[in-house]
């Protein structure tokens, strides 16, 4: 039995119940068979066995009181994965979802990304299975303010710098950062995703989607395409599908799928940047459902149903698909339809939105496929540009932040191509990605000794 075998049984045996991870697990090491041979001082030190294990994890009670006066206890979360490469960096999720397993597989995932955007930033992922549905400002700053009150301890500026992810944006930020500053009394960058007026980047908020497009961008110019004139399917009505909206309408593209929760809406004539406005303004702001746009716009709406689901269903031809709503979306029927519509490009703006069946199929067809891990890696990227502006006590131009984030990702996209052909799987997304953020780690931990 070879050392990735081994390692992959380990993990099942050990948290038998964490599927999620063992999913990340499974799709990262099978293909880093390659590199067993290539690197046998890995498989000497153990990096394999060691790579799976998270520095620390830390799980707390998180009580809080509602409107009513309610008193309510959540639970959260913070695994510290790997900080080889610098402090652990990745977001916080609130949503009833939200497990250790899945808080394992986000941080796992988190390792190998920040390694591909060339910034000295670690793994690592938390949050609650708090749902912030529904609830007021007043009870989302008692419940961030509690939730800090103990994860204040475990991170700092050098040590783990949280952001934000699904169920957490700029308000919560605010509520975090603030509390944090309360009970340190200090002002440091020890969060990202922060305002503008206190220490936050311009280009965050829109970076995750803006880099999925960009990501896109590149993979399309290796057969000589772009998005002019495409149709692009979009899933998700959060930030990163909000901005990967806006930046294809600026690249010529036409997007016609929109969904949350609980509804999809199909609009033929596209999503234009009014309307892309007014999504802006009715999930920040009003926070509403998206039946609301299917209302306003006369556009086709499904209640219960997914974005892809619904392509299946109704056979829509689309070109692209940008999956940006969360983790499975996409299964290996979704993926048949998808080829048989016409995608020839899936860049996921999500992490992990396509299961293992749907990998296979896309592989499978030879369309171009980027992984969440590359595709997605703008967001946590350009909080590495935050991170560093704080540093540095500076704040850099829009122009020059979105700048910096386009040559992050034609770099990401570089290193991916480069490293699937050097293991011998040449044009092969998935595997390049995986290499490529695993041995900068990987050297990483084996200059450190056994630590």
């Amino acid at each position: 039995m070879s050392v990735i075998s081994n390692v992959i049984d380990k993990v099942k045996h050990i948290d038998p119940e964490q599927k999620e991870f063992h999913q990340a697990v499974i799709e990262v090491l099978e293909t880093l068979e390659p590199t067993v041979k290539r690197h046998p001082e890995f498989v000497k030190a153990g990096i394999y066995e060691r790579i799976v294990e998270p520095e620390r994890v830390i799980m707390f009670r998180v009580p809080w009181v509602n409107d009513n006066g309610e008193v309510l206890v959540n639970r959260g979360f913070r695994v510290q994965f790997n900080n080889a490469l610098g402090p652990f960096k990745g977001g916080l999720r609130f949503h009833p979802s939200v497990n250790l397993g899945i808080i394992k597989f986000l941080g796992f995932e988190q390792i190998f990304k920040n390694s591909l955007t060339t910034l000295p930033m670690g793994g690592g992922k938390g949050g609650s299975d708090f749902d912030p549905k529904g609830k007021s400002d007043g009870e989302m700053m008692r419940f961030c303010q509690s939730f800090m009150r103990e994860l204040y301890r475990h991170i700092g500026p050098e040590t783990d710098v949280p952001a934000g992810d699904i169920g957490v944006g700029g308000r919560e930020i605010g509520y975090l950062f603030g509390y944090y500053k309360k009970i340190r009394n200090e002002h440091t960058g020890v969060l990202t995703g922060k305002g503008l007026e206190y220490g936050g980047s311009l280009i965050r908020p829109e970076a995750t989607g803006y880099g999925t497009v960009y990501f896109a961008q590149e993979m399309l110019a290796t057969r000589g395409m772009d998005f002019k004139d495409k149709v692009v399917a979009v899933s998700g009505s959060g930030n990163v599908a909000q901005y990967a909206i806006e930046k294809v309408n600026e690249l010529g593209g036409r997007v016609i799928t929109i969904c949350d929760s609980s509804a999809t809406v199909i609009d033929e004539k596209g999503i234009d940047n009014d309307k892309c406005c007014y999504i802006m303004e009715l999930k920040n702001i009003r926070r509403g459902r998206i039946q609301e746009y299917s209302e306003k716009y006369q556009a086709e709406c499904f209640l219960d149903k997914n974005v892809w689901d619904v392509i299946r269903e109704k056979g829509i031809k689309v070109d692209i698909a940008l999956p940006c709503a969360t983790q499975n979306e996409i299964d290996g029927q979704n993926a048949k339809a998808l080829i048989e519509n016409g995608c020839f490009c899936v860049a996921e703006g999500a992490n992990m939105p396509s299961t293992p069946e749907a990998v296979d199929v896309y592989q499978e067809s030879s369309i171009l496929y980027g992984p969440g891990k590359a595709a997605n890696a703008g967001g946590v990227a350009t909080s590495g540009l935050e991170m560093s502006q704080n540093s540095l006590k500076l704040s850099w131009t829009r122009e020059e932040v979105d700048h910096r984030l386009l040559q992050i990702m034609k770099s990401i996209h570089k290193s991916c191509l480069d490293a699937s052909e050097a293991y011998g799987k040449k044009g092969n997304y998935v595997t390049g990605a995986n290499i490529a953020g695993f041995v900068k780690v990987a050297r990483a931990m084996l200059a450190y000794g056994v630590v």
